[in-house]
């Protein structure tokens, strides 16, 4: 039953999706909020498909804690089911991605018109560089700015450093943070072909407020977020991350940039 779901579920989603992208170039003319509303018509198309072909439904707790006008949505990154959601969880984020997306065909031309905050990955002070002046940007249009602070997807129970972008724009734009945990990879796993039903959770968790310095907002973040969302992981069923020795963790790679996929 998972191989029919799932098979009938790729192929209306990737053919639904890839009649959308051309058939909605038009609203690459309208103005900025009116785009966003067709794109989150879109997103809510994708929704229903997942509920009726794959049984997948979601759950969103701790809206309350998001605060108005801008701030920082660091969240964990599981899957590409998220990234198809976010802006049906939040008000018209930016989303800090690879600048390579940029140049995708057809792609890119909604991502800049949506105005997310493309980063260089080449050395590391014009990666810093170009995230703080697209998050500036975005701070003041007042929109929230969503980082994955992990830098790419991670599968459930699995460990990855926090990386120092988040980090920076904390300090940089003097912004709470509000941390996003989940378990939709429980469900939608990475490079795979097979979705499964039940419910995604996802939880905002409360704000960080600015002011803390980055190192202590950091480690504030990164031991509530993991909590959080072992905690959804484990009662859908999943596995705990064995999380490695604080030294090791601290000795881990940091590079600045995170992924929209």
């Amino acid at each position: 039953m998972t191989l029919l779901r799932s098979l009938a579920f790729n192929l209306a989603f990737y053919g639904w999706t890839g009649l959308m992208c051309f058939a909605l170039l038009w609203i690459l003319l309208l103005p900025h909020r009116q785009m966003i509303a067709v794109v989150r018509w879109y997103l809510g198309t994708v929704a229903a498909l997942e509920r009726s072909l794959i049984g997948l439904r979601y759950e969103v707790r701790g809206r309350h804690h998001l605060p108005d006008g801008a701030f920082i949505v660091a969240a964990k990154h599981q899957s590409a089911w998220e990234t198809m959601k976010l802006h049906l969880l939040v008000a018209d984020p930016a989303v800090v991605l690879k600048r390579e997306l940029m140049y995708l065909p057809i792609w890119g031309w909604y991502a800049a018109k949506a105005r997310m905050i493309p980063v260089d990955r080449g050395a590391r002070g014009r990666a810093i560089a170009s995230l703080v002046a697209g998050a500036r940007r975005i701070k003041a249009e007042g929109r929230p700015i969503v980082i994955f602070p992990q830098g790419t997807r991670t599968a459930p129970g699995a460990w990855r450093s926090y990386r120092v972008g988040v980090g920076v724009l904390y300090q940089e734009l003097d912004l709470p943070i509000v941390p996003m945990a989940l378990n939709s990879g429980l469900f939608w796993a990475r490079n795979s072909f097979f979705k499964r039903p039940g419910t995604v959770t996802v939880e905002f968790l409360a704000p960080i407020p600015p002011g803390l310095g980055r190192e202590r907002a950091m480690a504030e973040l990164e031991e509530r977020l993991e909590a959080a969302t072992d905690r959804l992981v484990i009662a859908a069923g999943g596995p705990p991350t064995e999380r490695p020795h604080p030294v090791a963790a601290a000795a881990a790679p940091s590079p600045p940039t995170s992924s929209a996929a």
